[in-house]
């Protein structure tokens, strides 16, 4: 008992010493938590108090036998026991009577049935509704739901599949209507807020932050990302700052499940705006081009080839005849500036092409051989939903030219009838390939135009330049497989 009544004294004393000393320093923590800056959530009520009544519900409806979509497929089945217990009716799921896969002979078979359900924002007084092209794709009738539950039939203005932005209009007037922001001043971090209605839940309100931005997931889409949840049903509504303006349209998750799993993105308002404003001016929209195909630039490649940082668009085939072709635009450039616009990656030139007037004289700099050159294009017509073509090139003839070895590559001349084919003026054909340029993807039958930014024309001047690389530095070769134009690089050791 008495090591044990010490050891509490010990204690004692301990704890009594140690209540000394803190109490020397507590003003001290007080005052220092005092100072510190107290962080508060942010309340959203006002806010949804505010927009919320511009917020739609969009249904979509089809008739039998249009051969259209349907949600079934979008409802994940660990949801459909909870839309039953709220009486949801599940789209597309046949009354307990049984699927109708006869013969359409009477009126109520022939009745409009729904198709999805999606959500928008009201964007002016008299009826425009701004939602996604997927919302109202294929719909033969779509019908919104207004808040004070009032239901009308929409009439689609137009449709951009390429930004997935749509434009509906009700026959209405005095409707509230959003404020439309600048996803520009978009910070990391902010908070951001839904409205929609998932899964049918009219007005249905989540919020998180913006993850990320510039995420290049489309030919002409920036997307921000947030990790807002967003499900199916929640597509064309808007995405809010705190301030309660329109930022962008949700638009797409990223799932395994078919539901939210964290991840979802959000059309940025400035592009949808842009969109929107052609689609009620001519039903559809304008865009330019300049007839190529383009690939991002790596960064060994950009080292090697003197550019410095990998940053523009690699131009791997030109159109024939087509605007960058009639301005000189070469097979293996890369594009870094356009109207004195940086371009930063591949990604960026078609939305900065594309936002151009067709007609318009742009002034592209290219990066070719080493050096940078300025070359005017006038800048065409994106034909609506066009789809590219490729040609498929004739593989080479077999002929009898003189052949030279280097970076394990053994190469012949092009006769002139093959550079016609390929349209090219010159450059050399690879017979056999083994060593290093095989590890770098070289194949037979590629064609070689350029050896560290040296143009060859013929095998003698392939092994010429050859010749004067650096054998223990890796060398950029630029070549030509079909087509396509790319470069690769060489390693030698």
């Amino acid at each position: 008992m008495t090591p044990l009544l010490t050891i509490r004294r010990h204690g004692a004393a301990v704890a009594s010493a140690a209540l000394l000393a803190w109490g020397a320093t507590l003003p001290g923590m007080v005052q220092a938590q005092a100072a510190m800056p107290t962080v508060q959530l942010p309340d959203f009520t006002e806010l949804v108090e505010r927009v919320g009544p511009a917020v739609v519900n969009i249904r979509t409806l089809e008739r039998p036998g249009n051969g259209g979509g349907n949600l079934r497929g979008q409802v994940p089945p660990e949801f459909e026991e909870f839309l039953r217990r709220f009486g949801i009716p599940l789209p597309n799921r046949p009354e307990r009577g049984g699927p109708r896969n006869g013969p359409q002979g009477d009126d109520e078979d022939n009745e409009p049935q729904q198709r999805g359900v999606g959500s928008g924002f009201v964007l002016s007084a008299d009826g425009y509704i701004m939602t996604n092209a997927h919302v109202v794709d294929g719909a033969d009738e779509v019908i919104v739901t207004l808040t004070d539950k009032r239901e009308l039939k929409a009439k689609i203005v137009g449709a951009d599949r390429r930004t997935d932005v749509a434009v509906v209009k009700v026959d209405a007037s005095g409707l509230p209507f959003v404020k439309i922001g600048d996803a520009n001043r978009l910070k990391v971090g902010e908070w951001v807020l839904a409205i929609g209605s998932p899964f049918g839940l009219d007005n249905t309100v989540t919020a998180g932050i913006v993850s990320a931005k510039q995420r290049d997931t489309g030919d002409y889409l920036p997307f921000i990302q947030t990790d807002v949840a967003i499900n199916p049903g929640n597509s064309g509504g808007p995405l809010l700052n705190l301030r309660g303006e329109v930022v962008g349209i949700n638009s797409q998750i990223y799932s395994r499940s078919g539901g939210f799993m964290g991840i979802s993105f959000a059309i940025p308002i400035d592009e949808a705006t842009r969109v929107a404003d052609q689609l009620r001016a001519s039903g559809r929209v304008i865009r330019g081009r300049i007839g190529v195909e383009i690939a991002p630039v790596m960064k060994d490649v950009a080292e090697a080839i003197g550019l410095g940082k990998p940053q523009g668009a690699l131009v791997r085939n030109v159109e024939s005849d087509g605007p960058a072709d009639k301005a000189g635009i070469e097979a293996g450039d890369i594009i870094v500036r356009v109207d004195g616009k940086t371009v930063e990656r591949s990604g960026d030139l078609p939305r900065i092409i594309g936002a151009i007037k067709p007609g318009t004289k742009s002034s592209l700099q290219v990066f070719r051989r080493g050096g940078t050159k300025d070359i005017v294009v006038t800048v065409g017509e994106f034909p609506p939903d066009r789809q590219p073509q490729r040609a498929q090139a004739t593989p080479p003839k077999e002929d009898k030219a003189a052949s030279r070895s280097a970076f394990g590559m053994t190469v012949a001349d092009l006769t002139e009838a093959q550079k016609k084919e390929l349209g090219v003026t010159g450059g050399v054909r690879v017979e056999s390939v083994d060593g290093a340029a095989a590890k770098a993807g070289v194949q037979a039958g590629d064609v070689v135009l350029q050896v560290g930014n040296v143009e060859v024309a013929d095998a003698k001047q392939f092994a010429a330049a050859a010749g004067r690389i650096d054998k223990d530095r890796p060398v950029s070769v630029l070549i030509r497989r079909g087509n396509w134009v790319n470069y690769l690089l060489i390693r030698p050791r």
